[in-house]
């Protein structure tokens, strides 16, 4: 075979010219093309990820909202686990102490409440009536609207709601599935307390060289962020609570016991929970008391509120817990849009332990110096 004046046999050239084409040809392109182009593939590349997770997490959701709720608890009753440990107490009677207590406290709340607030619900119900006509008249005497434009709105709130109803069919399966979600959370709960310390250990040591250290660092302040959201979010909806449930005895207005239960129920979703707790408390003053009851308990709901967004929340869940209130408004819209009340409950956990281990991983790494530093 020949070969042309470079030394090259004619195959071997054709074949470099028809691969530098191509190579060619992008690089003839302008640099703002190039950079359009690589960003759109990016982006689309993201998008069907996150498309395909999401598919994965609504077909999955009753498993991952169990697994999410385990770890949620799991987290909270560590420190009761490891002081029956240190107690001597073996591994599985701690476990099922532990548990038992849980369910105890529970129980023993749930009964307690309802024996207080059964026979209020209803009288709930009849103030939370006469503030939403309150507010309507309001709204009628003092916007440029119409009360046939507002009950038009109303009924197409009315409709929608009753078209996303589940049949008897799909409630019947519903219930079905919180029923198992509770019950495998429980058995999940239990070998997690028992051995989860082991599992971990167990993962750990599948990792080689500098990805275990990576590795257990990553998990050691995911762990520390759960324990700290879990723990710091009962405690201050319990403060949320008592505050406002104070506020509304303060200021005379009925049925504070049940508000100041609902007021600790929404502490538990960020920002959404919170107010629509207080919207509930202002509409009950507002038709108990009027509408001087209802401003000073908006101010009281806003000042707790306030307090413990600027105070408590940095004090007790530290600064490794926190994320923006955008990010958190965005997680929890997510949350509820695949999985409901359960999906905006253990979003916003699982978006700080994502976000703390994440970042846990790019430090490292950027310590190592494996990715260049600006």
């Amino acid at each position: 075979m020949g070969e042309d004046g470079t030394g090259r046999t004619p195959e071997a050239t054709t074949e470099r010219a028809r691969t530098a084409g191509p190579r060619q040809a992008w690089a003839g392109l302008p640099w703002l093309v190039r950079t359009a182009v690589t960003w759109s593939a990016c982006l689309v590349v993201v998008v069907v990820g996150l498309w395909l997770l999401g598919k994965v997490a609504v077909l999955l959701a009753p498993l991952a909202i169990a697994l999410a709720g385990t770890l949620f608890l799991t987290a909270l009753l560590d420190p009761v686990l490891l002081r029956l440990r240190r107690l001597r107490v073996p591994a599985a009677p701690a476990a099922l102490l532990t548990i038992l207590l849980l369910l105890g406290v529970l129980v023993g709340v749930g009964v307690l409440v309802w024996n207080l607030t059964a026979s209020q619900f209803g009288e709930l119900t009849q103030q939370l009536d006469e503030g939403l006509a309150r507010s309507r008249d309001f709204v009628t005497s003092t916007l440029p609207v119409t009360d046939a434009q507002l009950d038009r709105l109303v009924q197409q709130t009315r409709d929608g709601l009753t078209g996303t109803a589940p049949d008897p069919v799909g409630g019947a399966r519903t219930a079905a599935e919180v029923v198992g979600s509770v019950l495998l959370a429980l058995v999940l709960l239990f070998f997690l307390l028992k051995d989860g310390r082991s599992m971990w250990h167990w993962v750990l040591g599948r990792a080689t060289g500098p990805n275990r250290a990576v590795a257990a660092e990553a998990g050691r302040v995911g762990w520390r962020t759960l324990g700290s959201y879990s723990r710091g979010t009962m405690i201050i909806a319990a403060i949320d609570a008592l505050g406002i449930g104070l506020a509304l005895v303060l200021l005379g207005v009925p049925l504070a016991l049940p508000l100041a239960l609902i007021t600790f129920l929404g502490g538990f979703v960020p920002i959404i929970g919170a107010t629509v707790a207080g919207a509930v408390a202002v509409l009950v003053a507002l038709a108990a008391n009027g509408p001087t009851t209802a401003l000073l308990t908006l101010g009281a709901v806003i000042a707790v509120q306030q307090i413990e967004g600027n105070l408590l929340e940095p004090l007790i869940m530290k600064r490794q817990v926190q994320l923006h209130p955008a990010v958190i408004l965005v997680v929890v819209t997510a949350g509820t849009l695949v999985a409901g009340i359960a999906g905006a409950f253990v979003s916003v956990p699982i978006a700080a332990v994502t976000w703390r281990i994440i970042d846990t991983v790019q430090r490292h790494r950027d310590r190592d110096g494996l990715v260049p530093t600006a």
